[in-house]
């Protein structure tokens, strides 16, 4: 079986990183391919190369000298060659980069992450280098030209037989450097494993895979073996998430199931990602939770209103005006709410509310701000009779005020509103009746 396995910039921040992502790679002959990130911090008050290159970015951009900045970031290579014992002639090259710096597109400059890494990495490994830009294509607009890509990279294969890529940039056809978003380097890999048919995408990084819930809210929750892609979505878009999002797409629409591992601590179990969860013997109710803070809700509420057609619509239109993103849109029979971050719309507030007072003349508006929102996720709620009702009644009994409720319409996800000065109280309480306790039924049960 063919394993694409991709680093994240912790992965590869140091020597002593790198000396581990060998021992893993070297420790499992199907890790062909392998992916990297720019080195990432080696502590936390460290910054991560991408960041020191953007930031070369903009002294170019004021006319700043950044021959300093250069030099440690050309330093940090020379740091990892030296330690690791390597040849790459990384003062040579680096030279020549800094030159022409004021020549180069902003992306290109940005790349030189990755792509120093990525020989580096290709030594050390002892495996052929090949550049990103001459296997990820980019069409013009900036998505993927997965045709030309596919068959770019499988020729390297035939060619090179492995390699190292780094990740998050490719080029255009016409040799443009282009970059994906911040953690492209998750995409990269994942076109990878799809263009040479992979049976897993390992994306290696510094935690053990996802876990039930935050641990800066819940002390020592539990991790998560096994996940579906649609559950990942749900907590990855309430921030709960160790992989970019838009990296599940290339794999998912072939089948390839992606395992999230930690480079610090290769043994772990890791959570693995697929399409279906296979079966086992006791399945969590809740696979996880996760919230965000700091939206606002607008009540519209208008006697007979489902009997006007097109109401919704002409409200959610004057959202679309202002540029705002409709979170959630829990109904009623004659009446209607609209959840937005707070953020968006702390500028432009009472003009939409003052839009929809003259364009929809409704019976009242109300106004709910500083609401939590809290994802409750769970491939098996749907076939457990009352799990709303449970859930419900904890928060109840613990004194917390429900402020909104609505589900997912694949119902494996159930989404509260409460108050701000709730949301880690909450995740707390359902936590502990619903994953907590089921672990401790669970082991009891199994003695």
């Amino acid at each position: 079986m063919i394993k694409v396995a991709k680093f994240g910039g912790s992965s590869v921040a140091d020597a002593e990183q790198f000396k581990k992502v060998k021992a893993i790679v070297k420790g499992d002959s199907d890790r062909r391919f392998v992916v990297v990130s720019a080195s990432g911090k080696r502590f936390p008050a460290d910054n991560k190369l991408t960041d020191l290159l953007l930031l070369v970015n903009a002294h170019i951009e004021y006319h700043v000298d950044c021959t300093t900045l250069l030099k440690d970031i050309e330093q940090r290579f020379v740091d990892i060659r030296d330690e690791l014992g390597l040849k790459y002639p990384i003062e040579e090259k680096f030279e020549e980069f800094s030159a022409v710096i004021k020549s180069l597109s902003p992306e290109y400059i940005v790349s030189r992450g990755e792509w120093f890494t990525g020989q580096l990495m290709a030594e050390y490994l002892g495996m052929p280098f090949l550049d990103a830009a001459d296997a990820i294509v980019f069409h013009h607009d900036g998505t993927i030209d997965m045709e030309r890509t596919a068959t770019c990279v499988r020729d390297a294969v035939a060619r090179l037989g492995s390699f190292v890529l780094p990740g998050f940039y490719g080029s255009t056809v016409d040799g443009t450097v282009r970059l994906f978003q911040r953690g492209g380097g998750d995409i990269t890999g994942a076109i990878l494993a799809r263009c040479i048919d992979a049976g897993v995408y390992e994306n290696w990084t510094d935690v053990s895979g996802f876990m039930a819930a935050d641990p800066r809210i819940v002390e020592n929750p539990r991790s998560i073996h096994r996940i579906t892609f649609d559950e990942m979505r749900e907590l990855s878009y309430m921030g709960a998430s160790v992989l970019q999002e838009e990296a599940i797409f290339p794999v998912r629409e072939v089948g390839i199931p992606i395992q999230i591992k930690n480079t610090n601590d290769p043994e772990a179990r890791g959570t693995v990602i697929r399409e279906t969860a296979a079966e086992h013997e006791r399945e969590h109710l809740i696979t996880g939770i996760a919230g965000k803070k700091d939206f606002m809700a607008l009540h519209v509420q208008k006697a007979h209103m489902s009997n006007t057609v097109g109401f919704v619509r002409r409200a959610l239109t004057i959202f679309e005006r202002y540029g705002v993103s409709v979170e959630h849109i829990p109904t009623g029979v004659d009446s209607f709410g609209v959840v937005v971050n707070g953020a968006d719309v702390k500028d432009s507030i009472y003009s939409i509310v003052s839009d929809l007072q003259q364009e929809l003349k409704p019976d009242s508006i109300n106004m709910v701000d500083k609401l939590a929102l809290i994802s409750v996720v769970g491939r098996n709620m749907s076939r457990r009779a009352g799990t709303s009702g449970r859930i419900f009644g904890v928060l109840g009994e613990a004194g917390i005020n429900i402020r909104m409720i609505t589900q997912s319409s694949q119902e494996i996800s159930i989404i509260l509103g409460v108050n701000n000065e709730d949301f880690e109280r909450a995740i707390n309480v359902i936590y502990d009746k619903f994953v907590e306790n089921e672990m401790v039924t669970s082991e009891n049960a199994s003695r």
